[in-house]
């Protein structure tokens, strides 16, 4: 899978995709990440790539001409299945959505950045917008980065525990049961019994009630979602 993030900041991605999971996905040949500057698909001498908005209004906003020859210059090596833009009114980002976009084979993301974007590249380029929740960032840049990240992980052989993924919150729109590790118990604080038995079928269906009841509890809602499309 490939992944090239357009961003007007891109040192803002150094960290986030060179360390951990993101990084063993790299070097295990699993995923390329690249991030391109879109100041250098400027064509003006001081590499502007934003202006006043027409009509008005506080701030500015990314310009058509670099993007368009930014995603232009890109395609013409890459054929990308999606190009997201990262946008406060785009489509909720989840793990199902996360789930759909682990099986795609290349993805471009824009980050938006100061107002946004010229709308002529949302309404012409953009085959998806997502959003990561319901507050603005300074950057699209965060965004990729969480949404690479949960992509990323999905990935056959980017985990060494693959059931791992599987078994995460929001899979099968449930939160996860409750977890434990040694000492059985620690300050009188005791591990279920369930979990010390050895059988198998019976812990599976205590997690099962457990993840039912957290869900029930903290987010009744994923349990009302329905919503299977993309």
């Amino acid at each position: 899978m490939r992944i090239d993030i357009l961003s007007a900041v891109p040192e803002l991605l150094e960290s986030p995709l060179n360390h951990s999971i993101l990084s063993r996905a790299q070097k295990k040949g699993l995923v390329e990440l690249q991030v391109h500057n879109l100041r250098d698909y400027s064509t003006s001498k001081q590499k502007s790539i934003d202006d006043y908005p027409f009509s008005g209004g506080g701030g500015m906003v990314l310009s058509v001409e670099p993007i368009d020859l930014a995603i232009k210059s890109l395609s013409e090596k890459v054929e990308y299945d999606e190009i997201i833009y990262t946008s406060p009114d785009g489509k909720p980002f989840n793990q199902k959505l996360a789930n759909h976009l682990s099986c795609k084979q290349n993805i471009l993301i824009l980050c938006g950045h100061y107002k946004g974007i010229d709308q002529r590249v949302r309404d012409n380029m953009v085959t998806m917008e997502i959003s990561i929740g319901d507050y603005v960032l300074t950057g699209g840049e965060l965004a990729a980065a969480v949404m690479a990240d949960a992509i990323v992980r999905l990935i056959p052989g980017v985990l060494s525990d693959e059931v791992s993924a599987l078994t995460d919150s929001f899979q099968d729109n449930l939160l996860a049961p409750p977890l434990y590790t040694r000492p059985a118990e620690y300050k009188g604080w005791k591990v279920p019994e369930i979990l010390l038995s050895g059988n198998e079928k019976e812990i599976d269906e205590w997690r099962l009630e457990q993840s039912l009841e957290r869900t029930k509890k903290l987010r009744p809602d994923l349990l009302n979602d329905n919503d299977q499309t993309l």
